[in-house]
């Protein structure tokens, strides 16, 4: 690429210290890759092996840390601190994505369809969130990503366990009403909806688990996703909304149920997504013609242009 100059020295940030490091290693590894081949002078940066301060004299930053620290707003921040332009959702727009409850508030103010949920405390009254929400329900922490301590809950008496679980990664925990259906993916790319991809993951796993997204190799990504025409169009308007409504800008995915009656539920939106061999945000570039190099510049290129945030 004759004009990677025009990025100068670039950060890639990665690994960091939340509970996606290792996936983030990855992802960063191969972002890294992806910009030396296509001729940009880019260096790996992890946070938990430097201090912030020494991203002074970086040009840009390509922000490939998932998860809190990475995921939340925080890096951003010391970004538009420094005055350095990065890749990706600012920080208020992290900030909300990263947040489960949030995202769902604004989607509720925004008239979006989000499936119901209720914030679980201690005093939280559980045979009511059976009652009101009903059963298979999913248990999250609210700021964890890559379904890092999600649990789907059958049975009522199965509920403090799956509570135990996902507090062991979040103080802050969510009860979801499990929509049974068809998943599906939809990615952004300089803000606009690429192609949507359905998630099969196989029968023995009871959703698109953390081990379904970065170590097995039997989930089926339908590209054609296998919707209509008109239907496939409808979620990409429905995600494009969502994806601006929290505020996120640039690159980044959105994941949706269809119901068996056909009706579209939004679920969440990640703002730094992963990019590994098993990653979406690639599979879906890669539909209208994008290979992973051209991908990771495209991105980069977000960073000449949004100034301001």
């Amino acid at each position: 690429m004759s004009n990677a100059s025009k990025f100068g020295k670039v950060a890639v940030l990665l690994g960091g210290r939340s509970a996606e490091r290792e996936v983030s290693l990855d992802s960063g590894r191969a972002v890294l890759e992806a910009l030396l081949r296509s001729g940009v002078n880019a260096e790996a940066f992890d946070p938990q092996e430097r201090s912030v301060t020494e991203l002074v004299g970086y040009d840009r930053a390509f922000i490939v840390l998932h998860g809190r620290g990475g995921e939340d707003g925080q890096i951003q921040g010391v970004l538009e601190w420094l005055n350095i332009p990065y890749t990706g959702t600012g920080v208020q727009g992290s900030a909300i994505g990263m947040d489960k409850v949030k995202t769902k508030q604004v989607w509720q103010g925004s008239d979006l369809p989000t499936a119901p949920y209720r914030i679980i405390g201690k005093d939280t009254d559980l045979n009511e969130v059976v009652e009101s929400l009903g059963l298979p329900l999913i248990i999250k922490p609210v700021h964890e990503g890559s379904s890092v301590g999600m649990s789907k809950v059958e049975k009522a008496e199965d509920l403090a366990a799956a509570i135990a679980k996902a507090t062991q990664h979040d103080a802050v925990v969510m009860a979801e009403k499990w929509i049974t259906g068809r998943e599906y993916t939809i990615s952004f790319l300089n803000g606009q909806p690429l192609p949507v991809i359905r998630l099969q993951p196989p029968a023995d796993v009871a959703f698109y688990d953390y081990e379904a997204k970065y170590q097995r190799n039997d989930v089926q990504y339908g590209i054609p996703c296998g919707l209509s025409e008109s239907d496939e169009q409808r979620l990409q308007a429905l995600c494009l909304r969502a994806f601006q409504a929290v505020g996120a800008s640039g690159w980044g995915r959105i994941d949706a149920m269809q119901d068996e009656q056909n009706n579209f539920w939004l679920l969440e939106v990640n703002t730094v997504p992963g990019m590994t061999s098993h990653s979406l945000v690639p599979k879906a570039a890669k539909a209208v013609g994008y290979d992973f190099d051209s991908l990771c510049v495209a991105i980069l290129e977000q960073t000449l242009t949004e100034t301001a945030r």
